[in-house]
């Protein structure tokens, strides 16, 4: 078992009951899915930084990701329909704490001049949205086999009901919020 899910059920999920006045644990806010997302604009021209970059993503998050294609034609853009310009990927269950973990205590410390991340990027429903600018601070990252830094997004999807109870539930869960 991951040690963030160990952490959550036996510290974080009682603490947050009494604290947000609870009745029933079901009621307590929890992670319900990470969302990585990188978009590439020069991977409709270029194939091989796509692949590159699918291959990075999968070394982070421990899956392999989806290519996502253009929905619409955007002239301004040089972009067609169809066109392939980023991948993502999903983590649920066991991955996507193990995720939540190395995101926590491993990846933003290493970000220069790190001070805490902002606590305003929730979306009115509990969930959260991080913009890294670097994928080189994730350790499993070869930095001598990196030809371009890219960044990519994080989406932490929660089961909170308000941005209160999802930013109660990250601060329990060691999100390093500025204070």
């Amino acid at each position: 078992m991951p040690r963030i899910r160990e952490i959550y059920f036996g510290q974080v999920m009682p603490a947050l009951k009494e604290e947000l006045g609870f009745t029933n644990v079901m009621q307590v806010p929890r992670l319900s899915k990470i969302v990585v997302n990188m978009g590439l604009g020069e991977g409709a021209t270029n194939s091989k930084l796509l692949e590159n970059a699918a291959a990075e993503i999968a070394l982070i998050v421990g899956q392999k990701p989806i290519v996502t294609v253009a929905h619409k034609s955007i002239a301004n853009f040089k972009l067609r329909e169809g066109m392939t310009i980023g991948c993502a990927a999903t983590l649920r269950g066991q991955r996507m704490y193990e995720f939540y973990d190395r995101l926590v205590n491993v990846a933003l410390p290493r970000v220069r001049d790190f001070r805490g991340i902002s606590d305003r990027s929730f979306d009115g429903r509990g969930n959260y949205s991080l913009g890294i600018r670097e994928h080189t601070i994730f350790p499993e990252i070869d930095l001598d086999k990196v030809e371009q830094i890219k960044g990519f997004t994080v989406s932490i999807v929660t089961t909170a009901k308000n941005d209160s109870e999802g930013r109660a539930l990250l601060k329990a869960l060691g999100m390093p919020f500025r204070s």
